[in-house]
C-alpha cells in the first residue's frame, strides 16, 4: 500500500482517517470479485439440501469483506447457459482486479480425469454427453489467467457421491480429481480429491460452514486460513472428511480481513479457562485436542505411526521431547500442546513422495505447510497412493534416487550433499542409479 508524500502535514483527522484505512486492510484497497454459485434443485438426480444455503451465505460473508458479487448476489440453481454465462462475466469482471474468487457448491463429478460441475438440468445418458451438459472446472481456470489478478482461489464444496454412477459414465464414485493449480491460483477441495464431503444435516455443509467462520477472522493470512477450515472441519467430522488445498507460489501476502495492527498476531485458544500449576503434568484427555496435538507433531516432521496409535502418539511426542531437550517422556500433556503452539510455524515445505509398487512419484516445494506439500506432491501420482514420503523445510534440500533393483530419499542440507548421498544409499545393491529429481524446500536446486 503506498503511502502519501505529504504524510507529516496532515491534521489529526486526516492522519486518523489514513491510520484508520491502513488497519482496515486490503478489502479497502483492493478490487475483489466473487463469483458465488449454488446448485441445488437438480431436476434429473439427487436434489441436494444445502448448497443453496451454502451459497448464499458465503455470498453474504464475502460481500462483507469487500467482494463485488457478480450478478450482486449468490448466482442459485443454474441451468447450462446460465452457469455459461455466469463464468463468461466473472471472467470479464476480474480484468484488472487484485483478487478473483470463484465458489461453487452443489453436485461434481470427475470423469475421464477432468472435473465438472454439473448444472441443474444436467441429464447425460453416455459420457460424450458431459463436455455439452457441465462445466469444466479448467475453464474457470482459463478465464483467471491473463486478468492480471494477484490471487485467483477456486473453492468447490462439489465432493459429494457421484450421481451418474448408475449410468455407465467412466467417473469415479466420489469426490473431484486432483487438479495443479496456475500460477498465482489457490484450489481449496471440500474433501481429499478421490473423497466424499458430507453435504450436512443443520442448513450447511461442514465445509462452508467452517469456511465462512474462518474467512471473517482477522490477521490470518490465506494459507492460515484454508489450514484452519481443514482443521475445523476435520474435528467436526471426527476425522471422516479433511480439506484439501493445492496452491502454486502466491505473490505477497493476502488477508480476507487484515490483521488488527501490523504487530497482531492471531493467538491460539487456551486450554482452558483457569490457570493451572504444572501443565506438564496435566494429560490432554479431549479427543480434538489430541488430534491437534497430533497435526501439530505432523507439521514439525514428528510422525505418530500410525497416526490413531496410542503408542504411535507417545513415541512421536518422547522424539519430539528429545530432540526439544526435554524428558521423552511421550505423554500427551496440556504443557506439550502449549509449547507446540507456541513456536513458529516450519515453512517453506518441500516433499517427495513414492509408490514402490506403482511407480509413480512426485514432488514439490515453497509450500507453507508439509501437509500442502505432501497434497501437491502426490497430485502427480494419480490414483497410486505413493505411500513413501521424504518432507523437508526450511534450507534443507532432498533428493530422489533410482535404478531397476533400488531407490532412495535423502535430505541433507543442500542439494548437491542431497544428491550425493541418494545416489550412495541407492547404489549400495551394486546397481548403478540415477537422480530423477532433487530440490530444495525454497525451490531452489531443480
Amino acid at each position: 500500500m503506498r503511502r502519501p508524500a505529504n504524510c507529516g502535514r496532515l491534521g489529526l483527522a486526516a492522519l486518523s482517517a489514513l491510520l484508520l484505512a491502513i488497519v482496515a486492510g486490503p478489502a479497502a484497497a483492493e478490487k475483489r470479485i466473487a463469483l458465488v454459485v449454488g446448485n441445488s434443485a437438480y431436476q434429473n438426480i439427487t436434489r441436494l439440501d444445502n448448497p443453496k444455503n451454502d451459497a448464499t451465505l458465503m455470498a453474504d460473508t464475502l460481500s462483507g469483506l469487500g467482494f463485488a458479487l457478480i450478478g450482486g448476489r449468490a448466482q442459485l440453481d443454474l441451468d447450462k447457459p446460465s452457469l455459461d454465462t455466469a463464468v463468461q462475466n466473472f471472467g470479464r469482471q476480474i480484468q484488472g482486479a487484485d483478487v478473483a474468487l470463484f465458489y461453487y457448491a452443489g453436485h461434481g463429478v470427475q470423469v475421464s480425469g477432468s472435473n465438472f460441475l454439473v448444472p441443474v438440468g444436467a441429464n447425460p445418458t453416455r459420457e460424450a454427453d458431459v463436455d455439452f451438459q457441465m462445466v469444466d472446472v479448467n475453464l474457470v481456470l482459463r478465464q483467471m489467467q491473463g486478468s492480471g489478478t494477484r490471487l485467483n482461489m477456486v473453492i468447490l464444496d462439489a465432493c459429494r457421491n457421484n450421481p451418474f454412477g448408475a449410468r455407465g459414465l467412466r467417473a469415479s464414485d466420489g469426490g473431484l480429481a486432483q487438479m495443479r493449480a496456475p500460477e498465482g491460483t489457490l484450489i481449496s477441495y471440500a474433501t481429499q480429491p478421490g473423497s466424499v464431503a458430507q453435504d450436512g444435516s443443520d442448513g450447511h455443509s461442514p465445509y462452508t460452514k467452517a469456511l465462512a467462520a474462518t474467512i471473517r477472522l482477522a490477521g490470518l493470512d490465506i494459507f492460515q486460513t484454508f489450514n484452519q477450515v481443514g482443521l475445523a472441519v476435520k474435528r467436526a467430522t471426527g476425522g471422516s472428511q479433511q480439506p484439501w488445498v493445492s496452491s502454486s507460489p502466491i505473490d505477497g501476502t493476502f488477508y480476507f480481513v487484515a490483521p488488527a495492527s501490523p504487530q497482531a498476531a492471531v493467538a491460539p485458544p487456551r486450554l482452558s479457562d483457569t490457570l493451572r500449576p504444572d501443565p506438564d503434568r496435566i494429560p490432554i484427555k479431549d479427543a480434538a485436542l489430541l488430534r491437534e496435538l497430533s497435526d501439530r507433531l505432523y507439521e514439525r516432521n514428528f510422525d505418530p505411526e500410525p497416526l490413531d496409535s496410542k503408542n504411535g502418539m507417545k513415541l512421536a511426542i518422547a522424539r519430539f521431547q528429545e530432540k526439544s531437550s526435554m524428558t521423552p517422556t511421550g505423554e500427551a500433556t496440556e504443557g506439550m500442546l502449549t509449547r507446540l503452539r507456541k513456536m513458529e510455524d516450519l515453512k517453506p515445505w518441500g516433499s517427495i513422495v513414492y509408490g514402490p509398487d506403482s511407480d509413480k512419484w512426485g514432488i514439490s516445494w515453497n509450500h507453507a505447510s508439509r501437509r500442502a506439500a505432501v497434497d501437491d506432491a502426490r497430485s502427480n501420482c494419480g490414483t497410486s497412493k505413493c505411500p513413501v514420503e521424504l518432507s523437508f523445510y526450511g534450507t534443507r534440500c532432498g533428493a530422489f534416487a533410482i535404478s531397476g533393483k533400488s531407490w532412495s530419499l535423502v535430505a541433507r542440507d543442500t542439494v548437491q550433499r542431497a544428491r550425493d548421498a541418494a545416489l550412495d544409499e541407492c547404489g549400495k545393491t551394486g546397481k548403478s542409479c540415477r537422480i530423477i529429481g532433487a530440490a530444495c524446500a525454497d525451490g531452489s536446486g531443480r
